[in-house]
Order: structure tokens, then sequence, then C-alpha cells
């Protein structure tokens, strides 16, 4: 691929600290003196994967949520000096060389905010000066759509538009890529195509059905028996991978993992990596977490004596931290840099704390072209334990091992017996739907049946911890089947037929000091945690709502100040368990509340 030179040298991340302040400077410059149609050279469509003979060797520079803030700069000319010279050096020996960006390329507010509300984030000013910045590597570059990617609200109506943009902007065809980087080695991307048409969160990232498809039938044709290795990159990481190093907030908001809300395209993923032994690595951002811990990495193989197996095919997950500093969630700025050859590859972290030290995390050896042996090449480096949430992961053990100690079974009732909840009680189960619960933080939260990686908060900490938690039989009874027939169209119906094959059970707290308990009632679809946050563009307009009422109100009341108003908000669509709708008032809302 062509590059077109920018208004600035390249920096040596050897030159001394005036030579490089003065760099990045000129930098900055460059970048918001540009013209939006004069922007440097962007990433090739897809380079071909026919197998033909190249050299064995390649090494990729891996950047995590870059955020781009054309007010603050600096970082990102640092952070680019500290790979100019490694790409440099794989120019000269080599040739395979490649950058891949793993998205949210923008800020997501406004970076003119005396000027105008608009997020910066998914605009097109966003997208040229983000190609521009990776145009400026020297190498060619990929990227991949994140969940800010597509946020243009203002300037853009609908998806559709906005990723069409995208795509120009960043000379791309479709929103994956593959890129033969070396012999039978491909990298492989996955982007996100949602945002103002989420079914829940516009932080979810979704890939669309016609990229699973892709990716399965690319894999298909380029299987491990013939040699192929194959380095995935999405933005967020799949199911199943095994990193745990989440916030808080992405676990709550079901936004942790791809197409977190779809249960079917959720687990797809893993099973494709399960399925597939060509897939060698996924690396992926959106968590904003540093490298210097070994759970930002995860093997496919683990010693027996370590744990059960974790059923990740021949795939090594690793989770990539930020470049500039007002982005990190633990005060890392730090890349990865992916080195390979016909033996294995290392996976290394580019510090741009520390003058662009490379330093190894991991070196992965093949085992034939079906399996990998991983080997971590340091102890977890000192860091804040309290800065992010460690996801608590439970084991259902395998034929050498048994469940973790925090397993509960059930009794010869077949229940769950009610226990205590602590902000440290750890416990798990299985539904006999096959759900998983478990406790974490002192919250309620939905495990992934097969993964047992967390899919979202069921009952939170603030009402659960001091109570009580069990798990009882709730089969059809006489009662149950009367205040069925009581309901029109139900007449003469079978109460045997209705309780179907599968026992039924019900999650029940109760408050110690109240006796009051609550039943835990499961979504529609079966599934236990709450899609409690919906899309940005649904809760955009509840705000207007909220302030147009606040206002009203203000104007009606003859009140100085808006915000004196009392303003509440009402939802659906449930609020009882009748078959009948009578009311629509919110209890203890809208109106008094009843137990």
């Amino acid at each position: 691929m062509a590059t077109t030179a920018l208004a600035f040298a390249p920096v040596n991340s050897r030159h001394d600290a005036s030579t490089q302040l003065h760099a990045t400077e000129a930098f900055q410059r460059s970048l918001l003196a540009r013209r939006l149609g004069g922007r440097a050279a962007s990433s090739s469509v897809s380079t071909s994967a026919n197998g033909s003979t190249m050299s064995d060797e390649f090494v990729v520079g891996v950047l995590g949520d870059l955020h781009i803030d054309p007010r603050k700069m600096e970082d990102y000319g640092v952070g680019r000096s500290h790979f100019l010279p490694i790409f440099e050096e794989a120019k000269k020996k080599h040739g395979n060389v490649a950058l891949v960006s793993l998205g949210d390329l923008g800020e997501s507010k406004s970076v003119r905010p005396e000027e105008t509300s608009e997020l910066f984030a998914g605009t097109t000013e966003c997208h040229e000066m983000a190609a521009e910045f990776l145009g400026s590597f020297g190498v060619p570059y990929e990227v991949v759509g994140g969940n800010h990617d597509l946020e243009g609200l203002d300037e853009f109506e609908t998806d559709k538009e906005n990723l069409e943009m995208y795509l120009r902007s960043h000379n791309k065809e479709t929103p994956q890529f593959c890129r033969q980087i070396a012999d039978k080695t491909l990298l492989v991307g996955l982007g996100s195509t949602v945002f103002r048409d989420a079914v829940y969160t516009s932080h979810e990232v979704t890939i669309d059905q016609a990229q699973i498809d892709w990716f399965e039938n690319l894999v298909v044709n380029h299987p491990a028996e013939e040699g192929w290795k194959v380095f995935v990159f999405t933005h967020a990481p799949p199911n199943g991978s095994g990193l745990r190093v989440l916030q808080e907030n992405h676990v709550v908001n079901g936004c942790c993992w791809l197409n977190h809300s779809n249960e079917k395209q959720c687990k797809k993923f893993i099973e494709l990596v399960r399925e597939h032994r060509c897939i060698k690595a996924w690396f992926s951002g959106h968590f904003h977490l540093g490298q210097d811990y070994q759970d930002s990495i995860t093997f496919p193989t683990i010693d027996p004596k370590d744990g059960p197996y974790p059923n990740r095919g021949s795939c090594v997950f690793a989770q990539t931290s930020v470049m500039r500093s007002g982005t990190s969630r633990d005060g890392r700025q730090q890349s990865r840099l992916i080195r390979g050859n016909k033996d294995g590859f290392e996976i290394c972290t580019v510090d741009h704390q520390k003058d662009g030290k490379v330093r190894l995390d991991a070196s992965i050896t093949y085992r034939g072209d079906t399996n990998e042996v991983g080997v971590y090449a340091h102890d977890d480096e000192a860091y804040d334990h309290d800065s992010y949430f460690k996801v608590y992961a439970p084991s259902a053990g395998d034929a050498l091992h048994p469940p973790d100690e925090g397993f509960r079974r059930y009794n010869t009732d077949g229940n769950i017996e009610p226990f205590d909840i602590e902000m440290d009680t750890v416990a798990w189960w299985y539904m006999s739907c096959g759900r998983a619960l478990g406790m974490l933080n002192g919250n309620l939260i939905e495990y992934d049946s097969s993964t047992l990686a967390p899919l979202g908060l069921v009952v939170g900490a603030d009402e659960l911890v001091g109570k009580k938690i069990g798990v009882i039989n709730s089969g059809l009874d006489a009662d149950t089947c009367q205040l069925l027939f009581d309901e029109e169209g139900m007449e003469g119906a079978d109460c045997a037929a209705l309780a179907g094959d599968l026992r039924e059970q019900a999650v029940v707290l109760l408050d110690k000091k109240t006796n009051q308990v609550t039943v835990v009632q499961p979504n529609e679809d079966g599934s236990y945690w709450r899609k409690i946050v919906r899309n940005k563009m649904v809760r955009m307009k509840e705000v207007r709502r909220v302030k147009a009422a606040k206002l009203w109100a203000a104007e009606l009341l003859g009140l100085e100040d808006e915000n004196e108003a009392k303003v509440v908000s009402s939802w659906g669509p449930y609020t009882t368990t009748s078959g009948t709708a009578k009311k629509t008032s919110v209890p203890g809302l809208t109106a008094p509340a009843a137990l």
C-alpha cells in the first residue's frame, strides 16, 4: 500500500526529550491543520489468502481503543514514535509488517464544548483524523469498528449512512478484513455495525450475521490441517475467552462480549474457536485495562495440575490496553506487538510510559498444526486490584477436577438451602433449565451455561447484601391452575399439559429484618440477567422528554428554577402477574408502594 508522508519527521524513540517533544508538537499541528479531503494513506481492503509462498516471519502492531481527541494529541505522537523503529527494522528484515487498530477511534464527547455539544466519535472529522494517524506509521493498516465508531448521531441519521462514511474514510469495502501477513498466516478482523439500531445498550459490540457467516466460511476453507494460521481482531472479546479483567459497567450493562445480548450469536464465536484449530490468537480491546497481569492473556491449554481443561481450541486470547493517558482505567498506556514465524509467535507489550520499552509477555509454540503451548514470560506486575472489576469465574471442573468450592448442590427435596449473602460470598449453581447463577461482590450474576463467563446482573448488591437467597421448586398446583383458568381464553386448559417436562423453580430472597420474600422472575426468553440499559438514541429522547417536562412544570407551577420541578418517569411493559391490564401505575413511584 502506498503511503503519503505527513508534515513531520519520523521520531526515533532513542532521540533526546527535546527532539521527541518537537516532533510530537509538529505531529499535533499537522493533524489539527489538515484538510478533510487530504488525509494520509489508509488501509488496504484485503490481501489475497491463496497460500502463495512468503516468508514465515512477521510483525504486527496492535493498538487498543484510541479515542482520539484533537486537543490532546501528545500521547499519540509519542506512541507512534515507539513503533516506527520496530516497523523499520522488520521492513528491512522481511517486510511482513502491518498495523491493526481495534476500534473506538474517537473521543465520545464534544471536543469543542464551547461551540457544540456534538460528540466527536463517529463523525467524518473523527474518522478522517484517525485515518491520517493510522496511515502515518509507514506500514499498511487495518481497523475494526468498535462500539463508538458509528456514534456520529448529529451528522448521520442511520447506522447505514454512518457505516458507509467509516468504510470510505479507511478505504474499506466491508466491515471485516482479511490480510495475508506471512506464509499461510492470515490477519482477520470483524467490526461492529450497529449503534442506533441496537436492541439494548448501544455500547454492545455487534458483529452482523453476514460477517459471522463470512468468518465461518473463511476458517472452514483455511484448515489447520493444511498449515493455516489465523489471527483474529475484534473490539470486544468473545464469550469464553477467559479474559477476566472486566470493568463492572461492562458486566452490568451487557456489553462484555461480542453480540452479548444475542444468546445464539454470543456463543457462536467460541464454538468456531473450539471447532477450527487454525484460529491461533484473538486480540481485543474495549476494557481500557493494562497488560501487566497474566490474566490479560489466556492460553488454550494449561497443565492439569493447575485446573480443568479450558476448552478454548488452539487459541490464545489477549487483552490490549490504550495509548492515551486520559483513556486508561488503571493508569497503563500500552499497546501489543506480535512477532511470529513458522514455529510460533510472541505476544509483547510496547510500554508508552517507559519510552516504548518492549517486554515479552508470552511465548507460544506450535505443537503440530492443531495444538500450541503458551508460556508466560513474567509474573503479575504490581497493580491496584481495586481499580477494576476482576470477575470471579466459576469452574465446573472436568474428569480430573471437581467443581470449585463455590458450587452449590441441591438437597434431597430438590432445593438449594437458603444462605446469607455478604459482599464476599462466593456461590454458584445450575438451575434445572440449565441456566447458571451465582454470587459475585454481593451481586447475583447470570453466567453462560457453557463457558461460565459472566453475562449480566440479576440482582444488585444494594438489594441483596444482608438477605438470604435460595432456590425452591415451584411446579404447577391447583391454585396456579385456577389462576390461569380465570383468565379469558384459558377455559378448559389441561393443567398437566401446561406443566411441561422441566421442573419449575423459583429463586427467592428473604429480607431478615422485614420477613419480606422477593421472587426473582426470569425474562420471557428464560434468561435471568436484566437487560436494563436501552439504546442510546432511546435514552437521549427520554432525557429530552424529562427536560421538557421540567420546563412545562416550572411554567405551570410558577417555579423560578426548572430543577425544582419533581418529575419522574414510568416505563413498561410489566408491573404485575395479572393477566388483565387494569393499572399502569408503578408502586412506590407513581402510586403508593404495596407488598
